[in-house]
């Protein structure tokens, strides 16, 4: 229900002060520096508020707040995300709406064990991002809030944007599934040209348009301190792949950002053309998702020439485009003669048959910085069973290191899918282990942009 973060608890001091010191700090000695109130329970504190301002107590709040409290008792040492997820299924789950949200804001406004917040899967409307900035404004400790698949308008948005012009904590800030639209989308574009302390935005399945889109190509040829953007399904129109020529340019400009998602933008050959000459001038972008797009065969004579040059790129996830054998052996070729940076290729649901899958597993043979390849999803014949059996077998491809594993039956060698990938859980998280885990999330633990998911 809630997590230790590796972020330590900050020193008690100035509560204006933003920076958040690294030393580890007994919470016997920050109690002691603390006011009164702040020393009280959560649970306490968020029932007497209730109380007073005659809101129904949402018993699911109730129980996460009474387990931090019991860790802080404990004497805790490192700080909290606290997790209030509308779709946990380990217990019963009352949904925060707008007024639990108030009331819940109020109770971790500046608690300097808090650092981060996620409430995804609830009723939070525009009213509640009014709460969520006020927040923003006032929590100093906050560096992670996920307020992904609620119920957030154009509205909320601009409430939570404008609160981020003065805010200079929040590291990373996760609005997945809120459909802010275009002009929510824009109201983000202009706050990146004022904060200077947030380092990842997630606006994947927004509903952004490509005046949005253009807005961010644009501010990120100026900021310098985001590190990783999702743009995921922006509402696009027309077939001229506009996006993949303006974030093209943008990452001819930008040395500073390291992870860029650019899942359902209708790429097509020409449009991976275009941010491939980019990426011969760019010397930062380290993890590169153009998933779910409509790039071929074609498209990969230009991915595997910028991959003989450029040694920055660690992680590219091509799952569900349509590269085929003829895409898969441009990549090997590549991948076995020239390129040693890359660290992970997804190439699931491609339509590659066994003479493609198993050039790439032979690429794995010569290629020593290769490590993480995932090919579910696409025609495996007996070859291919065999060549991935044999890597695996002879510890060159880990088991946690790929979606398949081998099993036989009557001497016959075939593959099952296991659940492993570069972000398996970014729209949910498992009921029981690491949620966060190398196996089911390796892009962003080979490139870490963030705490958290």
């Amino acid at each position: 229900m809630w997590s230790i973060t590796e972020e330590a608890v900050p020193a008690a001091g100035n509560p204006s002060t933003p920076t958040l010191p690294r030393s580890l700090t007994p919470a016997s000695a920050l109690a002691a520096h603390l006011a009164p109130e702040s020393l009280a329970g959560l649970q306490e504190h968020y029932s007497n508020l209730c109380l007073e301002k005659s809101q129904k107590v949402n018993p699911f709040i109730l129980h996460i707040l009474q387990e931090v409290d019991e860790e802080i008792k404990k004497g805790l040492k490192k700080a909290i995300t606290l997790n209030i997820a509308g779709n946990n299924r380990l217990i019963p789950v009352e949904r925060i709406t707008d007024e639990d949200f108030c009331i819940l804001s109020k109770i971790l406004q500046n608690h300097p064990y808090i650092h981060g917040l996620d409430v995804r899967y609830n009723l939070i409307s525009d009213a509640g991002a009014y709460y969520a900035a006020e927040l923003l404004e006032t929590q100093l400790y906050l560096i992670y809030l996920n307020l992904m698949f609620n119920a957030i308008r154009p509205e909320g948005a601009e409430l939570i944007a404008r609160a981020l012009h003065k805010n200079t904590t929040l590291k990373y800030l996760r609005m997945t599934g809120n459909k802010i639209e275009n002009k929510g989308g824009m109201f983000f574009a202009s706050m990146l040209q004022i904060n200077s302390s947030l380092e990842k935005l997630d606006l994947g399945d927004c509903d952004l348009g490509m005046q949005s889109v253009i807005a961010f190509a644009t501010v990120l040829t100026q900021n310098q301190a985001v590190k990783g953007i999702n743009l995921n399904r922006p509402i696009m129109y027309g077939e001229q792949e506009e996006s993949t020529a303006h974030l093209g340019h943008m990452l001819k400009e930008n040395h500073c950002l390291l992870e860029l998602h650019m899942c359902k933008h209708g790429i097509k050959n020409y449009g991976i053309q275009q941010l491939c000459d980019a990426l011969y001038l760019n010397s930062s972008l380290r993890y590169l998702d153009i998933s779910c797009n409509k790039i071929t065969h074609d498209g990969m004579i230009h991915l595997a020439a910028v991959l003989k040059s450029n040694t920055t790129l660690e992680v590219i996830d091509l799952s569900f485009n349509r590269i085929e054998n003829a895409g898969a052996n441009y990549l090997s070729e590549t991948l076995t003669s020239h390129n040693r940076s890359l660290k992970a290729l997804s190439v699931v649901s491609n339509n590659i048959e066994g003479e493609g899958l198993v050039a790439l597993s032979q690429s794995m043979e010569t290629n020593p910085v290769l490590s993480n390849i995932y090919i579910w999803g696409n025609k495996f014949d007996e070859a291919t069973c065999v060549a991935y059996s044999d890597l695996i077998q002879k510890g060159r491809l880990k088991p946690d290191n790929t979606d398949v594993e081998p099993f036989v039956v009557d001497g016959c060698v075939y593959l099952a899918e296991v659940s492993n990938g570069l972000k398996r859980h970014y729209y949910w998280t498992p009921t029981y282990g690491d949620a966060y885990g190398h196996s089911s999330n390796a892009g962003f633990a080979l490139v870490p942009v963030g705490q958290h998911l």
